[in-house]
């Protein structure tokens, strides 16, 4: 089943107009009087501009564990004290992605949400500009995360960094002394866990199936320390999945899963993972650890009394000895392009607010969004990896990956979790070996790449 897109679900319906909000962007285009009167994001000024506004706003996110513990609540009531005729309502979601194209295509849901993985060629068709990337990035980190045609469309709730999250006591007790940082080292890590405690070296989340496509986040910056590789040289690369031999790539990264799963180092039936368990069973000292972005260290921390005990390190490959950490922004808040007049105000208002006020970044122990924030203390295991962040597609390709993913099916970082999954079936009965995958895969890229007309090149 290919990946539904946006233009999937609008098929037959009118595009809305690109509107010119803010000087400069459109070229000569006229605006309306109530269109020059909306303020830039940049200029507002929070607790001194607008304050007596009145207006409704609604959010819809995934953050459904930060609507049961109280903490969008606290964000409401704090963001009332500063802006008290804004009312705001938020609404968790808790299957986000799916749900939140279907509530997008409807044209039912509100003012703010965090954007959905639509095609970047259509965010103007629904999400109001924030400013140029150029303008934007003055203010903010990944001011190109949901961007297209130098326009910046969503900001960031905070910066992830891909890693592991792990168990520190359970590293220690396996006689594990120094975080592995090859994948071979990894593997004697794991290994080291089976032998010398009762916890489970990898816990792969399987049955989840979103948490699979965690794995697909680790191509170029981590695998092959490129922050050019994956937006730029991906889609024409004619054998992305082959072995380089020195432990790097895309190959190298999904061998560390197979190994795994062959060597029995992840839990005895994957089939049965569960997601919100395992959050405790790590705090518990009953994992070792697990691949997730940044995002989950918190959730981590906070899921019993073992906070101390959770600790977040690099992803294991090094790229000549350096190993490289890949970050971006999570998902973005984007404001409806049909908001207008003081709603469309209250909405900018809202964004910079939470961006700039809320404190969510450090809540969540992530990277800060604000250009002036600091970085929290778990990302001490970082010290001496290179940080990168993926640079742009080049122009005239910013929709290139995506037609990749749809035509090949194979859906990289936009949910193709079945193809991981895979991995793990066929190593657990032994169905396929790691090279004949690599190999179904490296066709069915080789054939989309045909389709498409792309010029391909080894690098």
């Amino acid at each position: 089943m290919k990946r539904i897109t946006r233009r999937d679900f609008l098929q037959g319906s009118a595009a809305l107009t690109l509107s010119a909000a803010f000087s400069g962007v459109i070229g000569s285009l006229s605006v309306s009087a109530e269109e020059s009167a909306i303020p830039a994001y940049a200029d507002i000024v929070l607790g001194e501009d607008y304050t007596d506004l009145t207006a409704s706003v609604r959010f819809i996110h995934n953050m459904t564990n930060r609507e049961e513990d109280g903490t969008m609540a606290s964000f409401v009531e704090a963001f009332n004290e500063m802006y008290p005729n804004i009312t705001l309502t938020t609404d968790g979601i808790t299957d986000f992605a799916e749900d939140a194209l279907l509530r997008l295509s409807a044209g039912d849901w509100g003012e703010v949400m965090f954007i959905p993985a639509v095609d970047k060629d259509e965010y103007a068709n629904y999400f109001y500009p924030f400013g140029t990337v150029d303008e934007m990035s003055e203010l903010i980190n990944f001011a190109n995360t949901c961007a297209y045609d130098g326009i910046c469309y969503g900001v960031p709730c905070y910066g992830s960094t891909q890693g592991m999250v792990y168990n520190k006591a359970v590293f220690e007790a396996a006689g594990v002394t120094e975080l592995p940082k090859t994948p071979d080292e990894f593997i004697t890590a794991l290994q080291a866990i089976k032998d010398n405690t009762d916890a489970i070296p990898l816990y792969t989340n399987y049955a989840a199936g979103w948490t699979m496509g965690a794995w697909d986040a680790y191509i170029g910056i981590v695998s092959d320390g490129d922050a050019a590789y994956y937006n730029q040289k991906f889609v024409h690369d004619a054998e992305p999945f082959s072995d380089h031999g020195d432990g790097t790539g895309a190959y190298a990264l999904y061998k560390i899963l197979y190994d795994a799963v062959a060597n029995g180092l992840i839990e005895e039936d994957y089939s049965t993972t569960d997601w919100e368990s395992c959050k405790g069973m790590i705090n518990n000292g009953e994992i070792g650890c697990m691949v997730l972005g940044s995002w989950a260290y918190i959730q981590m921390v906070e899921a019993g009394e073992n906070g101390d005990d959770i600790g977040y390190m690099p992803f294991p490959i090094s790229v000549d000895g350096q190993q490289y950490v890949a970050a971006a922004g999570n998902y973005s808040y984007g404001i409806s392009s049909e908001c207008t007049g003081d709603t469309l105000i209250a909405s900018l208002i809202f964004v910079k607010w939470m961006t700039e006020q809320s404190g969510w970044c450090d809540i969540e122990n992530e990277y800060p969004t604000d250009a002036n924030g600091e970085l929290p203390a778990m990302y001490s295991a970082f010290d001496g990896c290179t940080i990168l962040s993926n640079e742009d597609a080049l122009a005239g390709e910013e929709t290139l990956l995506d037609d990749m993913n749809s035509e090949s099916e194979l859906s990289f970082n936009a949910g193709g979790n079945t193809k991981i999954q895979r991995i793990v079936e066929s190593a657990f009965t032994g169905a396929e070996t790691f090279d004949e995958i690599m190999a179904d895969w490296t066709a069915t890229w080789n054939e989309a790449q045909e389709y498409l007309g792309i010029e391909t090149t080894t690098y």
